[in-house]
C-alpha cells in the first residue's frame, strides 16, 4: 500500500565524538564517552517511538579506538548505577526485545496494519543492531530479531510483508547498515558508536559502570562515568 511506504522515515541516530563529553576517558589509547537518554522526550526524537514507556532506558556510549587493541564490552560487568546508589544490570538483548514487544507503545505503533509495520520494523531493527554491536550479540541475529519484533504481519529486515513494497524494505536495511553498528569488536582506528539498554525501572541514571576488555590480552578495565 502506498500508504505504508509513505510512513516510513528514515531517522539517523546522530553522536558526537568522545572529546565533547564533560565525563570522557581515555583507556588502552581510546577515547570513550557516555550519555544518558532517561529523558523520554529526548530518547523519543533519537529513537523515532517513545521508548521509554516500553521500559527500557538507553545509554549512548562512543567509543573512538586510537589504540593498538581491539575492544569489546563486558555485559555481564557493565551497571547503570541510580541516584540511590542502586545497581541496574545490563538487559540482555531477549529481556530487551521482550519488553518492547509487551509494551502499550509497541501495540500502539502495529496498530492500523502496514503502517505499523513499517515502523516497527525500522525502530525494532534498530533496536536489535544497537544491542547487538555493544553487548556482542551477532548483529545481523539482532537485526533480524529487532526486525521480527518490530513488524507486524511477519514483517523483516529484507523484504517486509504484508503489503509493503521491496523498495522500502531496501531502504530500511540500508538506513541500518548507514548506522556504523556494524562491529562488536572495537578495531583500532575505528569509532563506534550505539546504546546499552537497562531496565526502566531505574529511577535515575546517575553513573554507568562500564567494563572493557582487551581482546587479545584478556585485560580488563573497569570505568565509571557520571552521567549528564
Amino acid at each position: 500500500m502506498i500508504s505504508g511506504c509513505v510512513a516510513y522515515r528514515s531517522r539517523e541516530v546522530s553522536f558526537r565524538h568522545p572529546s565533547a563529553y564533560a565525563n570522557m576517558q581515555f583507556v588502552s589509547g581510546a577515547q570513550v564517552a557516555a550519555e544518558s537518554h532517561a529523558d523520554p522526550q529526548q530518547a523519543k526524537e533519537v529513537f523515532g517511538f517513545d521508548i521509554r514507556s516500553t521500559g527500557i532506558l538507553p545509554i549512548q556510549v562512543i567509543i573512538d579506538n586510537a589504540g593498538e587493541q581491539e575492544l569489546q564490552i563486558v555485559p555481564s560487568q557493565t551497571f547503570l548505577i541510580d541516584g540511590t546508589g542502586e545497581m541496574w544490570n545490563l538487559l540482555s538483548g531477549s529481556a530487551a526485545y521482550g519488553r518492547l514487544e509487551k509494551s502499550t507503545e509497541y501495540a500502539r505503533i502495529i496498530e492500523g496494519g502496514g503502517k505499523g509495520a513499517i515502523f516497527g520494523a525500522a525502530g525494532g531493527a534498530l533496536l536489535g543492531a544497537a544491542i547487538g554491536v555493544l553487548t556482542g550479540e551477532n548483529v545481523g541475529t539482532a537485526l533480524a530479531k529487532g526486525a521480527a519484533l518490530g513488524g507486524a504481519g511477519g514483517a523483516t529486515i529484507g523484504g517486509i510483508q504484508g503489503g509493503v513494497s521491496d523498495d522500502v524494505g531496501r531502504q530500511i536495511s540500508r538506513d541500518l547498515a548507514n548506522k556504523e553498528l556494524q562491529n562488536k569488536v572495537v578495531a583500532p582506528g575505528s569509532i563506534a558508536n550505539g546504546f546499552l539498554f537497562f531496565p526502566g525501572e531505574a529511577p535515575s541514571a546517575k553513573t554507568l559502570r562500564l567494563q572493557l576488555q582487551e581482546v587479545r590480552t584478556g585485560v580488563t578495565h573497569t570505568l565509571f562515568f557520571p552521567l549528564p
